[in-house]
């Protein structure tokens, strides 16, 4: 970077106080700083200062491309911030950077946490669902929320959810003259009457939380009787093999279980689905576990609906999967994609051992029994078999 134009600068509470000398530098020498008004206060800029339009739009940095410009963000530009969204519509030597402790670290180090343990969120711009699959028991939390009303908002929610025992802190101003700890319990929180941004840490006491193995219980979906069961999805889940960033096409998705499942691992899903009732319970059940930035639900058919659609790393088909379907899918996906269908019809069943006889993979039948009353005593009470081929592209 030996000629940027732009310096990303992160700023504390304590203001110039707390920059290095680059930083300091970098700010006498623009031409144009922009930053929130707390961010311009604490630095003293005052007619070279441009507040962030809201909604907030990198664009306007850009416009002042090739000459002195800095920009000023909280803490650490890159964890949670604006440094990130900038980055990637420069090019190397644009802009350099330099940052001081994030909140979450300062979070950290003044409730004698080790960060590395934490779960470091932004909800200052997100919903609190985002919160429920990290939450278990003994976990910690370090979240960023709008104001003190916020922090209130979230007591109230992590009450509602079985969660009023845990711990909860709220820290203001922190590095700064103004800096502020106060410790609550959820269930007992009084609003802090504070405005300013705040960061919320949680020491989580409650319910277990969301298991993290594959096949959750079939109550924790809404759904009208189109669920892939909890055996037969885990079955499903372990030949999809979820991975961090991956994205998954769920074809027929019903309920949108195995989506679900697949983005509480990392990944991405696109669910699609044909029936409108289905695609609302499919968002219900993203919403309620915190998932709708990463599950895309699309109405529609396939094979016509797939056309459009970023290519995916897998691919699970729960049922109704025919030839012009099957080319279709199989067209579009890259080597190294994994197919995964199920058949519950001797129609859709002979399909697959027909693809499995030309493409190879494994084929599967699977016949499940749940014990059931019987009078005044128990017998086994067989489910449909289900046929699964999953294969490798």
């Amino acid at each position: 970077m030996s000629n940027p134009w732009l310096t990303i600068i992160g700023i504390g509470e304590d203001g110039l106080a707390g920059l290095s000398e680059a930083s300091r530098k970098a700010l006498v020498e623009a031409e144009t700083v922009f930053g929130g008004e707390r961010h311009l206060a604490l630095a003293g800029i005052t007619d070279r200062g441009r507040a962030w339009p809201v909604p907030f739009d990198a664009d306007i940095v850009l416009s002042c491309r090739g000459r002195p410009t800095a920009v000023l963000a909280s803490g650490d530009p890159f964890w949670h911030g604006i440094g990130g969204s900038l980055a990637e519509k420069l090019q190397a030597g644009e802009w350099i950077a330099h940052s001081t402790p994030s909140t979450f670290s300062l979070a950290a180090a003044r409730l004698g946490w080790r960060l590395e343990n934490v779960t470091c969120l932004g909800l200052h711009a997100a919903p609190f669902e985002r919160l429920s699959p990290h939450l278990t028991r003994g976990a910690r939390i370090v979240c960023l929320v709008r104001d003190g009303k916020a922090a209130g908002d979230l007591a109230h929610w992590l009450t509602e959810r079985g969660w009023g025992p845990s711990a909860m802190w709220t820290l203001t101003a922190l590095g700064g003259p103004r800096e502020s700890i106060r410790q609550h319990c959820a269930d007992s929180y009084a609003a802090d009457p504070d405005d300013s941004l705040v960061a919320v840490a949680l020491e989580a006491k409650g319910s277990q939380g969301i298991a993290r193995s594959s096949g959750l219980p079939d109550s924790l979906f809404l759904h009208d009787g189109q669920l892939t069961k909890r055996p037969i999805r885990a079955l499903a889940l372990s030949a999809l093999a979820p991975r961090s960033g991956q994205r998954l096409w769920d074809i027929g998705a019903g309920s949108g279980s195995i989506s679900v499942e697949w983005a509480l691992c990392g990944g991405t899903a696109i669910a699609i689905e044909a029936r409108g009732d289905r695609a609302v319970n499919i968002r219900a059940n993203a919403d309620n576990l915190g998932l709708t930035h990463r599950i895309a639900v699309i109405e529609g058919t396939a094979p016509g609906i797939l056309s459009g659609l970023e290519t995916p790393d897998a691919v699970f088909v729960g049922g109704g999967l025919d030839v012009a379907m099957f080319d279709a899918i199989w067209l579009r996906i890259k080597p190294g994609a994994r197919l995964i269908a199920h058949a519950v019809t001797l129609e859709t069943e002979a399909l697959l051992s027909d693809l499995h006889q030309r493409h190879g993979g494994e084929l599967m039948r699977v016949e499940i029994a749940h014990a059931d009353q019987l009078g005044r005593y128990r017998s086994w009470k067989a489910a449909r078999p289900i046929v699964q081929w999953s294969t490798v592209r």
